[in-house]
């Protein structure tokens, strides 16, 4: 299996951040999906990622993160987000 050190010398776009605090984490259903989105400490972009099911709280654990930048548009204004390829509590 990849670890996220791994990842990154495969994919340059690719960014690994290891034991970040999460101050907040939203859940939303999207269709058959579920929108995750975490708010870091000392971050102030947003980590996306999408999974089938609900999952437990994120909110004051320590992760581990593979992601890269995209830019999502809202009401015709650009934001920046990350990507989360991989995810997993530290």
């Amino acid at each position: 299996m990849n670890d996220g050190k791994t990842l990154t010398e495969k994919h340059q776009a690719l960014t690994h951040s290891e034991n970040c605090k999460v101050v907040s984490h939203v859940q939303r259903e999207e269709g058959e999906w579920v929108r995750h989105t975490l708010m870091l400490e000392g971050v102030d972009v947003p980590f996306i990622f999408r999974r089938k099911q609900q999952y437990q709280s994120l909110k004051g654990a320590r992760v581990n993160l593979t992601y890269y930048r995209q830019q999502e548009e809202v009401a015709g204004i650009p934001f920046e987000t990350m990507k989360v390829v991989r995810i997993k509590r530290s």
